[in-house]
């Protein structure tokens, strides 16, 4: 039996992305839980293989030339597997160079932004009403750039893909980030037909249990750690 891939992992956003494409390409894979508000994402061990102490990372025992390969950054994790298995990652370079424009600005902005919002409007210690505007007001013209794009197509690079599953897990926390998907129409019916896919439940499923044992908005010592890192 061939050694599982390993995938470094917490439920959130990022680790979402991988989780869901392990589940649509049906690989077997074993998590291993990095408690962000535990500070683990800090372990020797796992710098060897995120030394930007971020998850999720990946192990494939079965890596280019059989010998074994790490990979961090969800971003070229999603890439890396798309290549290995030649699914949700197109070939043809036309088509690819599409779903790579989606993926980094996702990756590059998305992700940032929707995070940014989430932290000033739920976590930062004072209110302060400039940076709650500014990333609320990025978030929804981000939206708007997504709901434009799906007006005329299923998926943000034609068919479903890794940039489709990259996006998703910033769109789930909508409320948080102050925006009504009501007033993005086409972005609404891609949000709800991607959350209805049977892998996608079963990724976002992964660790939800470990995750609702921790409450972030009051853990004070897990905010340090999160929220108040310097360079080590």
């Amino acid at each position: 039996m061939a050694a599982l891939i390993e995938l470094y992992y917490w439920p959130t956003p990022n680790g979402w992305k991988i989780s869901i494409m392990l589940e649509e390409l049906g690989v077997p894979y074993e998590f291993k839980y990095i408690n962000i508000g535990k500070g683990e994402q800090f372990a020797p061990d796992f710098l060897k293989i995120a030394p930007n102490n971020r998850m999720p990372a990946i192990i494939d025992p079965d890596g280019p030339g059989g010998a074994p390969i790490s990979v961090f950054e969800s971003g070229a994790i999603l890439q890396y597997l798309g290549r290995k298995y030649s699914k949700f990652y197109p070939t043809a370079e036309r088509s690819r160079v599409e779903v790579e424009e989606w993926l980094f600005w996702q990756v590059g902005g998305l992700g940032p932004m929707a995070g940014q919002a989430n932290h000033f409007r739920h976590y930062a210690p004072e209110k302060i009403e400039y940076g709650i505007t500014r990333y609320t007001d990025e978030v929804n013209r981000l939206y708007g750039v997504m709901n434009k794009r799906l007006a005329d197509r299923d998926f943000l690079a034609g068919d479903y893909s890794i940039a489709d599953m990259a996006s998703l897990g910033w769109i789930v926390s909508y409320e948080r980030q102050g925006q009504d998907l009501a007033e993005f129409p086409n972005l609404k019916r891609w949000f709800d037909t991607l959350m209805a896919r049977p892998a996608v439940k079963k990724g976002m499923a992964v660790g939800r249990e470990e995750r609702e044992k921790s409450n972030l908005a009051t853990d004070k010592e897990a905010q340090k750690i999160l929220f108040g890192q310097r360079a080590r």
